[in-house]
């Protein structure tokens, strides 16, 4: 056996299978092949080698044995030599005949060796420069999470007058091109508040003014560059007819107002809830900047081959996990790539191929980050105990207790896999963050 490293994280390893170990794969093949086929007089899988031979040719039953013996003998290499495979195996036999030994070369991608340069001190820099970031809330983001809350307990009151700006108002319109409605341009009882720029330019000008029971008719200009082609720069009819205007009435950020959220005995306690929130998710998005620099740095410090078989599978994770969004918002994949299309002021209609080619440099940085961590957990020894793994196993699959057959149908083992991946990189961030 001679194994050959290759570029990109690949290898070749040219083998060979004695003829005694090989001649008994010869049975085996021949009794598959009598399962599929029908002679005469015999049952499905006792008809004889010789007449076996006659009816498929003695080269079909040299190629499923020397199939079932490299399939059985790869994996007992990849075993003993401990090789960490990626994907299917590229095969070429090399020396097939009855009473030879069997000859192969196997051509497959394993997962790259990482070399990582002296990273420790890098890794202090970057802890350093983020303790020395101080945070803070200040009195204007409190306002403006106070403004948020009242905005949201917002009351309406049916007002008969002219709507104003900042009024809620409910419409009926229907947009028009050349007297012909067009598409997604009707709508009843469509909830509008004015001021906010929603629609087009002059839209919402137009229906200032207008009273309950009011109908309308206006002609407006689409943007040069709005997001539907076919309406870009073009002169549309607007119908509208305004059913309610409503006033908003915003309550007074007060003790009150503070009293009647609940939990809270004035303004100033909820003030100081507000600023402790703020605080907690500042310090959040600090600690995940600062581990997001790290890997960033740690990903320049290493060298790695990549092999395409690892970036064509990250593709396809990704590829799985926007079809999850997308399904979320009630659409699919080739949904997008047709709304992408349409928007596309080239004209060129954008494909599944267009958007890996797009998330590539994503998907190898996505690649690295993982490469890098899982390095730095082999130098430092980082092992998580299974009775860990399967108590946090335990809580991730309580979230999902009210599915049926969930265990029946979900794979364990990835689940354990992905768990204790997560705990793992957790263990080397505390790691990193802990050098100082």
């Amino acid at each position: 056996m001679d194994i050959k490293k290759l570029g990109n994280s690949e290898i070749e390893i040219n083998l060979s299978i004695p003829w005694k170990e090989w001649e008994k794969y010869l049975v085996l093949a021949v009794e598959d092949i009598s399962k599929n086929i029908k002679i005469e007089g015999f049952r499905p899988g006792k008809a004889p080698k010789d007449m076996i031979e006659k009816k498929v040719g003695k080269e079909a039953i040299l190629n499923e044995a020397a199939e079932k013996a490299i399939k059985k003998n790869y994996s007992r290499v990849v075993l003993d030599e401990k090789l960490d495979v990626i994907g299917a195996p590229n095969v070429e036999i090399l020396k097939l005949a009855e009473g030879n030994d069997l000859e192969y070369k196997i051509k497959t991608a394993v997962m790259p060796e990482v070399k990582m340069n002296n990273w420790t001190e890098g890794v202090k820099k970057i802890n350093k420069k983020q303790q020395e970031k101080k945070t803070e809330v200040s009195k204007e983001e409190i306002k403006k999470e106070l403004e948020k809350l009242a905005n949201s307990r917002v009351q309406l009151i049916t007002v008969d007058r002219e709507a104003r700006k900042d009024d809620s108002v409910e419409i009926d319109f229907q947009v028009s091109l050349g007297g012909v409605p067009i598409e997604n341009g009707t709508s009843k009882k469509h909830n509008l508040i004015l001021g906010r720029g929603v629609f087009i330019p002059g839209f919402e000008e137009n229906v200032i003014g207008m009273s309950g029971g009011d109908e309308k008719e206006f002609e407006l200009e689409f943007p040069k560059d709005y997001h539907a082609k076919d309406l870009a720069g073009k002169k549309a009819t607007f119908k509208v007819k305004l059913n309610i205007v409503q006033e908003r009435k915003t309550p007074q950020i007060d003790n009150a107002f503070a009293v009647s959220l609940g939990n809270f005995k004035d303004l100033s306690e909820l003030e100081k809830s507000i600023e402790d929130g703020i605080f907690k998710e500042k310090e959040i998005q600090k600690k995940e900047e600062n581990r997001s620099e790290i890997v960033e740095f740690l990903i320049g410090e290493m060298k790695v081959e990549l092999p395409e078989i690892l970036i064509h599978e990250e593709l396809h994770r990704m590829i799985g996990e926007f079809e999850a969004q997308l399904s979320g918002m009630g659409m699919n994949v080739d949904g997008y790539l047709e709304k992408m299309s349409a928007h596309d002021k080239s004209g060129k209609k954008k494909t599944r191929q267009d958007l890996e080619k797009e998330w590539e440099p994503q998907a190898e940085k996505r690649i690295k980050s993982a490469l890098v961590l899982e390095e730095i957990a082999k130098q430092k020894e980082i092992e998580i105990a299974s009775e860990k793994i399967e108590k946090e196993m335990n809580k991730l699959l309580a979230q999902y207790k009210g599915v049926k057959d969930l265990e029946k149908n979900m794979d364990m083992s990835r689940v354990y896999n992905y768990v204790k991946g997560m705990l793992t990189n957790d263990e080397v961030f505390k790691l990193l963050e802990g050098l100082k």
